[in-house]
């Protein structure tokens, strides 16, 4: 508990959770049997308290992507392949009504650009991702058991009746952000080398021409967090991926930096508030109506964005 509330002070555990399937689920009117209050569970084993530092904060009624790290006492990370997840409404005095499967994914390659803030990774080259279905609003407890480990990890998930960032299904906001023809790359991006083919084409654009397409928000120079990721490279690696294998059907990829004039000091842009973003990264599948089809929150991997996008071409 000393180790718990010292990653506290420092900021390092997040107070709210946010491929796997579902293992079991009895409902929110149903407990799972013989699964007791997360509590008592928490209580009768003698498995180490592990640190859970979350990519993911924005929860809403209906299907969440929980993406998160479990840390152990010593600092490293826990890198089991799979880990069960147990909710409970109303908290960890509550009996688990679902269990679902996390499962560790590789999020790919990461580079420092030139000029980077110096930040910790801490080795955090895959990240665990759940997908949990909540039915009303209000908080959820969850416990979180990796295979073949002597550890668990916990948290308190406070779930709304919407998002704050732009619903999946909801028309795409017609952002006009900057592209290679409002100004030279170095300006729009903070990305060094710059991503030009991220940079070709805006929001507004593309959904006036009604192409499916990839939206990022993320600053690749102030990237700060252990669990922000190589979000950019990412998605610039499965545009290359989409571009050799889908000659017909493309999908434009575009980046949208985070901050006025890129500068942290000045401020969120006006392109993170007409997307309601309360973080940053996310990236955005939008399908050739407009609508979007999928939202990634913090880190992604390749495997599921790539997977994403070829449901909209």
């Amino acid at each position: 508990m000393r180790f718990l509330a010292l990653l506290l002070a420092a900021g390092l555990l997040i107070p709210a959770f946010g491929c796997g399937g579902s293992d079991g689920d009895a409902g929110e009117s149903g407990t799972l049997p013989g699964s007791g209050t997360l509590q008592a569970r928490l209580d009768s084993d003698s498995a180490e308290d592990s640190a859970l530092i979350f990519s993911t904060s924005d929860f809403a009624v209906g299907e969440n992507r929980i993406g998160f790290l479990l840390v152990a006492k010593n600092g490293k990370l826990v890198q089991a392949p799979t880990a069960s997840v147990l909710v409970a409404p109303r908290g960890l005095g509550a009996a688990a009504t679902r269990r679902v499967q996390a499962e560790l994914v590789p999020l790919g390659p990461h580079s420092h650009p030139r000029g980077a803030k110096p930040h910790d990774h801490g080795g955090a080259t895959d990240l665990y991702v759940a997908n949990v279905r909540f039915d009303r609003p209000g908080r959820y407890g969850l416990v979180v058991e990796p295979e073949r480990g002597a550890i668990q990890g916990f948290g308190l998930v406070d779930v709304k009746r919407r998002s704050a960032s732009l619903a999946l299904g909801s028309r795409a906001f017609p952002s006009d952000n900057p592209t290679l023809a409002d100004a030279p790359a170095e300006r729009i991006t903070t990305a060094r080398p710059p991503d030009r083919e991220l940079l070709r084409y805006s929001i507004e654009d593309s959904l006036a021409a009604g192409v499916p397409f990839v939206a990022v928000f993320a600053t690749p120079k102030f990237c700060s967090s252990r669990t922000c990721g190589p979000t950019v490279e990412v998605v610039d690696k499965v545009r290359r991926q989409i571009d050799s294998t889908s000659r017909f059907n493309r999908a434009r990829f575009i980046h949208v930096e985070v901050y006025r004039e890129n500068d942290p000091s000045k401020g969120v842009n006006r392109f993170m508030r007409e997307w309601k973003l309360p973080t940053e990264p996310w990236v955005f599948v939008v399908d050739r109506k407009g609508r979007i089809r999928a939202k990634f929150e913090g880190s992604v991997s390749v495997r599921e964005l790539e997977s994403a996008v070829r449901k909209v071409l």
